[in-house]
């Protein structure tokens, strides 16, 4: 699972964009934790140490413990507003997880043993559909990342949900369809030779006797010329 992350916060006492801008122009940025049945709880963090953690790359996907006021608070990120322009942080929502909490999230997909792929080993391309996995998990057990084997998979394999094991804790928030995750395609140069193959073949079943009517067909028409 994703490791925890740890966010120093302090109390923030006023709300609205005056207080706001003046709070990023100190280098920190406006927050909110909500849920657990308890009242909102607003603070501010360190601009910085957020920019950080966002370069994580499973920043929304973590735990974030929010320390504040000696407390910590265990949150999941729920929404980051960037700048239009500048793509800075401006304020950032967390959500409270109680014990035994469930979330939805979206994590990553990634790929093993491509190498024992026939397919791919004969230059086929593996077509991804989808590249996260929108799933249910315990709070305490959000997988960084989902492995899918490709092991045996040939020229024309789907790869669905249904095939795929989650980890314990875990399942797809889609229940209703067998959705496809990769497809295992030919590449163009395959296909393009698997085309003219197929022409010469369809060519080669035409009967001699109707090639040669056609020939002969050509020569009178020349003549009646």
């Amino acid at each position: 699972m994703s490791d925890a992350l740890t966010l120093p916060a302090e109390a923030r006492e006023r709300a609205g964009k005056g207080a706001s801008r003046a709070l990023r122009r100190e280098g920190r940025v406006p927050a909110v934790i909500y849920g657990g049945k308890e009242e909102p709880t607003m603070i501010h963090v360190e601009a910085k140490e957020l920019v950080r953690q966002l370069g994580t790359g499973h920043f929304m996907n973590s735990i974030v413990e929010i320390t504040l006021g000696g407390k910590t608070i265990k949150t999941l990120p729920k929404d980051v507003s960037l700048h239009p322009v500048t793509d800075r942080p401006e304020h950032v929502d967390f959500l409270r997880l109680a014990k035994g909490a469930k979330v939805e999230v979206n994590v990553p997909v990634v790929f093993a043993n491509e190498e024992k792929s026939p397919g791919l080993k004969k230059g086929g391309v593996l077509n991804v559909v989808r590249h996260e996995l929108d799933l249910i998990c315990d709070a305490d057990q959000i997988p960084s990342e989902i492995v899918i084997d490709v092991t045996g998979k040939d020229v024309g394999d789907s790869i669905h949900i249904s095939e795929v094991t989650l980890p314990a804790g875990s399942e797809s928030a889609i229940t209703d369809r067998d959705f496809t995750i990769a497809t295992l395609v030919a590449p163009s140069a395959l296909k393009k030779a698997e085309g003219d193959t197929s022409t010469a073949a369809a060519a080669s079943e035409v009967p001699a006797s109707e090639q040669d009517a056609d020939e002969g067909e050509g020569e009178e028409e020349a003549g009646e010329e």
